[in-house]
């Protein structure tokens, strides 16, 4: 009996131990797969260097240097287009499928001189092929900045032209606030009907010209209270900037469809305005172009002191649109300049407006809200971040939540969670010089590789249905992906069609799948091919040991994976 029982007891304990030895050895799988989901390709100094199975599963579409991509997750081009222009700088991908650019001018013949100058505005079908292209580059007028495709396929274009010595001290402007060149630059956004291969029609417009005031000059037109007159700019105010005729510096615009509006960011002014698009071009001239909302820097209508100032050279405003996560709130990349210490923010402000498209305002106060619905990062930092870039920049909402934030001065895209701490869940850095066309090769560090924004369109978006969206290899030389390929379904199957059950499990998985399953293959966390099966959704995983693994699903030529956990 003593015998036996020294038996059983040490059987026990081997069970025990062996029960602990697998516990912990679940734990150590189940860290080294979050290792692997989230850094697999840690080592990666460029391309896509971190993701997770909780990222957005789509397509980005960034411009740089002469061409224009769109990769997949794991950073494989799904197209290309190439262009005769560096960037001029925005960059759309339409519902047809059809790509609109702005573009440098060759020429560079006007005497309309900004950081972000444009000149051309290129449109392109999928296969790259230039269907039409409009130049806006002579001696008074240059293209800039951003355009914007229109639900009518006509085009909003943001233009910068020239307003004389003399004909800006007429608006007011103090001669001491005029720079040795003389001249002030009108921000003007027009409306253009593309007619052929190269024309078009002009068939609306709007000028910040016809909406200044001042309290400088008691003998111009536009003399008045500024504080009183919150729908219009002061001509003298700077912003905190030095004179020059660049004072305003619009680098964004917008047209929202829904209101008939139109969302601008001005650098310089450190704030965004809305304007009614629903008006003629001689009505948008007078009081109904006006600024409808305003926000950002109150200062700028004297309603404000420095301490009520929120945003510092911002870029992207972004309105973004009805049926996504914070619909109807605008998203704007707050750069930062200017204050100490150097950081970046991501921020979200809900507008005070009615279903109408009506800005309610306060007389003789700033326009609400006083502090954003959303900021990221949620604290400032007490020293320089690394999350800063002083020009450029983007932040976009995705449909499962998610923000897609483009730090521009690195090309730096990242993607966050904000329903989990805001942790980021993909980071991907362009490998291509903008200024030269040079691409970089893992383990260098690119340089000079920023790019103006980033935007990720989903897999269900109608540019892509009937087209070839078959991955290639990524841009950068000497790429390593296998550990996101292993990771994410990147191509084809939509992970909302494709669930497990049950998961964890002991034995048997059944996949359940809107498309036929031609073959499953399963890997274990070092990204060894374990186990594969032909044709069935019933899958026998009682030989595994306990651990993660993950499933490579294969249907009607489209690829899927998904995270299974053996116990």
């Amino acid at each position: 009996m003593r015998q036996t029982k020294k038996v059983l007891d040490n059987t026990n304990k081997s069970l025990g131990l062996l029960k602990y030895a697998l516990k912990t050895m679940k734990k150590l799988l189940l860290t080294l797969v979050i290792l692997i989901s989230v850094s697999a390709n840690a080592q990666n100094t460029m391309g896509t260097i971190s993701f997770s199975n909780d990222i957005y599963d789509g397509y980005t579409l960034f411009t740089t240097h002469t061409n224009t991509y769109i990769i997949d997750n794991c950073g494989r081009t799904i197209n290309t287009w190439e262009s005769d222009y560096l960037p001029g700088n925005s960059v759309y991908l339409l519902p047809n499928g059809n790509l609109l650019r702005a573009g440098r001018s060759l020429t560079d013949s006007s005497n309309v001189n900004l950081p972000g100058g444009g000149g051309i505005v290129e449109l392109y079908d999928w296969e790259g092929n230039l269907i039409w292209s409009w130049f806006d580059d002579d001696q008074n007028s240059r293209q800039h900045h951003d355009v914007f495709p229109m639900p009518n396929g006509n085009i909003l274009v943001l233009s910068a032209t020239i307003i004389g010595e003399a004909d800006a001290i007429a608006a007011g402007r103090d001669p001491n606030l005029i720079d040795s060149s003389g001249e002030l630059y009108n921000e003007r956004i027009y409306e253009v009907e593309p007619t052929g291969t190269n024309g078009g029609n002009i068939v609306w417009e709007w000028n910040i010209k016809d909406h200044l005031i001042q309290d400088f000059d008691i003998t111009k037109h536009n003399f008045g209270v500024v504080s009183e007159n919150p729908g219009k700019l002061d001509v003298n105010f700077l912003g905190g900037f030095a004179t020059s005729n660049n004072w305003l510096h619009i680098n964004s615009i917008q047209y929202d469809e829904e209101f008939d509006q139109i969302v601008i960011s001005s650098r310089r002014m450190s704030e965004i305005w809305v304007i009614d698009h629903n008006t003629t071009t001689a009505q948008a001239a007078g009081p109904a172009g006006d600024f409808l909302y305003r926000w950002g820097n109150p200062q700028s209508y004297n309603q404000g002191t420095e301490a009520d100032r929120k945003l510092y050279g911002q870029h992207t405003a972004y309105l973004i649109p009805s049926g996504l996560p914070n619909g109807r709130k605008i998203m704007l990349y707050n750069n930062g300049i200017d204050r100490s210490p150097s950081y970046s923010e991501v921020f979200i402000i809900n507008p005070p407006v009615d279903s109408n498209g009506n800005y309610s305002y306060t007389s003789n106060t700033a326009f609400a809200p006083n502090t954003t619905f959303f900021k990221f990062p949620e604290t400032a930092p007490t020293v320089n971040s690394e999350l800063y870039s002083a020009i450029v920049s983007s932040a976009r909402q995705l449909p499962n939540g998610n923000i897609l934030v483009c730090q521009g001065r690195a090309a730096y895209f990242f993607e966050i969670d904000p329903s989990n701490n805001n942790n980021i869940v993909w980071e991907y850095i362009s490998p291509i010089n903008n200024s030269d066309g040079t691409i970089y090769s893992q383990g260098q560090t690119p340089v000079n590789n920023f790019a103006f924004r980033a935007t990720k369109y989903s897999k269900s978006y109608s540019a892509f249905d009937g087209k070839d969206l078959t991955p290639n290899d990524p841009i950068e030389a000497n790429f390593n992906i296998n550990g996101c390929l292993n990771t994410l379904s990147d191509d084809g199957f939509e992970i909302s069609s494709i669930s497990i059950s049950p998961n964890p499990t002991r034995d048997i998985l059944n996949i359940n799948s809107v498309s036929t399953i031609d073959k499953v293959e399963i890997y274990n966390v070092t990204g060894n091919k374990v186990s594969e099966y032909f044709n069935t959704n019933t899958i026998d995983v009682s030989n595994l040991m306990q651990g993660i693994y993950f499933l490579k699903i294969y249907g009607q030529g489209d690829i899927a994976s998904q995270k299974i956990i053996k116990q």
